[in-house]
C-alpha cells in the first residue's frame, strides 16, 4: 500500500506568479483582489487563499493586452542636461518592484529622458516611499547617476522632511540615534533593534496645536522607513502612518521638503517642494 503525500500548500498570489512569472507579486495580488482568478471553478478574491497542488487554477488575464506602461506627467522643479528634480506626488512608486508591473513609476517616466541604455531603475539615485510626497532628484545619464549616487552614499546630501505627528514631542529639538532592523514578525516593516544598522535623525518642532505638531526632520542616514520608525519609537507616529501606529487619515503626512546637493556641473543647490495644502488644513483646524 502506497502512502499518499500531503498536498503542497501555496498562497494564491504566489501561485499566480508561478503561472505567470512576468508579473510582479503586487500585480498578482491585484488580479486576485479583482476577482480574475478562480480555483476549482470558483472565483477567489483572497490573496492568502491556500492553493493546493490538487487544485485547478484559471487566471482571467491576457498579458499580451498590455502594450505599454501608462504615461504620466510630473511637476519638474529643475532640469539641465545631466539631471532633473521633481515634486513626487503621493501614491506613485519610485520604481517597479517586480519583473513586470504595468503601473507607472518615476523610473518609467524617466525612460524617455534617459540618454544612455536603459535598465529597470535607470535614473533613480534615491527613493521616496509610495506614500511620501516631495522633492526628488533623478539622473539623465550613467555618468550623472554615478555622481549623484556617490553624493548620497557619502552623506553629502542634506535632506529636510516635514511631518505632522500626534501630540507634542519633548524636547522641542533633539537627535534620535537608534539602530533600525527589519521586523521579523512583519517583514514589510522595520523597528528599532540592537542588531540593526545605525540610524540618526535630528528633529525640530515648527508648530504645535492642541492635537498635532508640524515637525522638521533632518535624517543623517538613509535607512528604509527611518523617519517613520524613529517617530513611532518616540511615541509620536506620523499621522496617516497606519504601518507604524499612526491614526488613519487621507494620506501619510510626510513630505520631502528640501534637498541640498552638488550637481554634476559642480554647483551646490537647494531644491524645495512646497508643503501640500492638506498639511496647512489639518494644522489650522486642530
Amino acid at each position: 500500500m502506497k502512502s499518499s503525500k500531503p498536498a503542497r500548500v501555496l498562497r494564491l498570489d504566489k501561485k499566480v506568479v508561478n503561472e505567470m512569472p512576468q508579473l510582479s507579486r503586487s500585480f498578482a495580488s491585484k488580479l486576485v483582489a479583482q476577482g480574475k482568478v478562480s480555483v476549482n471553478g470558483q472565483t477567489v478574491s483572497k490573496q492568502g487563499y491556500k492553493f493546493k497542488n490538487t487544485d485547478k487554477i484559471i487566471i482571467n488575464y491576457d498579458i499580451t493586452e498590455v502594450n505599454r506602461i501608462p504615461e504620466i506627467e510630473l511637476a519638474i522643479l529643475y532640469e539641465d542636461d545631466d539631471c532633473l528634480v521633481i515634486n513626487k506626488p503621493i501614491g506613485l512608486l519610485t520604481h517597479s518592484k517586480g519583473v513586470f508591473n504595468p503601473e507607472a513609476t518615476v523610473a518609467s517616466w524617466l525612460h524617455n529622458r534617459y540618454t544612455d541604455p536603459l535598465n529597470e531603475r535607470a535614473g533613480i539615485v534615491h527613493r521616496l516611499d509610495r506614500a511620501t510626497s516631495g522633492v526628488m532628484i533623478c539622473a539623465k545619464n550613467n555618468k550623472s547617476s554615478a555622481w549623484l549616487q556617490k553624493q548620497f552614499s557619502q552623506r553629502k546630501v542634506k535632506k529636510t522632511y516635514l511631518a505632522i505627528v500626534n501630540g507634542i514631542p519633548a524636547p522641542a529639538e533633539a537627535v534620535i540615534d537608534m539602530p533600525i532592523e527589519r521586523n521579523p514578525k512583519a517583514p514589510a516593516t522595520f523597528r528599532v533593534g540592537v542588531n540593526g544598522k545605525s540610524a540618526i535623525t535630528r528633529y525640530k518642532i515648527i508648530k504645535s496645536t492642541k492635537h498635532y505638531t508640524l515637525i522638521a526632520l533632518f535624517p543623517q542616514t538613509g535607512r528604509t522607513h527611518q523617519l517613520r520608525v524613529h517617530l513611532n519609537q518616540l511615541g509620536f507616529p506620523i499621522v496617516g502612518d497606519t504601518f507604524y501606529n499612526g491614526e488613519s487619515c487621507d494620506r501619510l503626512y510626510l513630505h520631502a521638503h528640501q534637498l541640498e546637493i552638488t550637481l554634476p556641473n559642480h554647483s551646490r543647490q537647494t531644491f524645495t517642494a512646497i508643503l501640500p495644502a492638506e498639511f496647512h488644513k489639518i494644522m489650522n483646524k486642530s
